[in-house]
């Protein structure tokens, strides 16, 4: 059973593509996005839920000609990924074949859709499904936080991690030897690794108290030195972190 994505701008498209999808009983689940934006955070939630986890996606079905970010762009986007999902492209568009395919496209499905056609473009799909090997999964390591570089993932230790700066729906971790930046919102670090010495200075800052090398005080306003870097302390967090500063063994 194949969870699916489609993606349209257009919403009458959409609706006949879902409409058509659930109405074949090798797709388990199909839900839609109106953009490619939209679509991007959506498998960005399904590649950290993992291949068997209960956000993943196996296939895309992906219109290409959208407003801002295109189909072909998210397809380009998504070959950097370890284990991205298969990519159908649904379009009026004959043009875009060759580049379609050179992106390992599963297949290329020309609209106005039929039923039948689309049949064997999920079973295309459903057949490399079946033949790709699934990564059983496991807890998280609470030690290590995996980041993806160039298709690579490597493990970053926590107990390495200086700060923390919140990008948006993203964090980039800092380390003595570089920075990454993963797909995981600032809230979240906060609420995981407060037992593990982070504490939240500013709204776009979560420091790690063992690296902390200096507190500032120069005309009313607050910093700390971490990592050779120095950080603003805002004024609701100055106390709560000179406390535990003060108590730190």
């Amino acid at each position: 059973m194949l969870r699916a994505l489609a993606v349209d701008d257009e919403r009458p498209s959409l609706e006949e593509l879902l409409y058509l999808l659930n109405a074949d009983p090798r797709i388990g689940s199909a839900e839609g996005a109106g953009d490619a934006t939209e679509a991007l955070r959506r498998i960005n939630r399904a590649l950290e839920s993992g291949p068997g986890g209960p956000e993943a996606i196996d296939v895309v079905f992906l219109d290409i000609q959208m407003p801002g970010l295109d189909g072909l762009d998210l397809a380009r986007l998504l070959t950097g990924f370890a284990k991205p999902p298969h990519v159908v492209f649904v379009t009026a568009h004959e043009d875009f074949a060759v580049q379609a395919f050179d992106l390992k496209a599963v297949d290329y499905v020309l609209k106005p859709v039929r039923k039948e056609r689309l049949a064997e473009a999920i079973r295309r799909a459903a057949e490399l499904t079946e033949h790709t090997p699934r990564i059983r999964v496991h807890e998280p390591d609470p030690d290590h936080v995996p980041v993806e570089l160039g298709g690579v993932t490597r493990f970053v230790a926590v107990d390495d991690i200086t700060h923390v700066e919140a990008q948006g729906d993203y964090a980039r971790l800092h380390t003595d030897r570089g920075s990454h930046l993963v797909r995981i919102p600032l809230s979240t670090l906060e609420e995981r690794w407060r037992t593990r010495g982070f504490v939240r200075i500013h709204r776009r800052h979560l420091v790690a108290l063992r690296h902390v090398g200096e507190l500032r005080l120069d005309a009313g306003t607050v910093s700390v030195l971490v990592g050779g870097e120095e950080l603003q302390v805002s004024r609701r967090h100055a106390r709560e972190l000179r406390d535990l500063l003060m108590r730190r063994p």
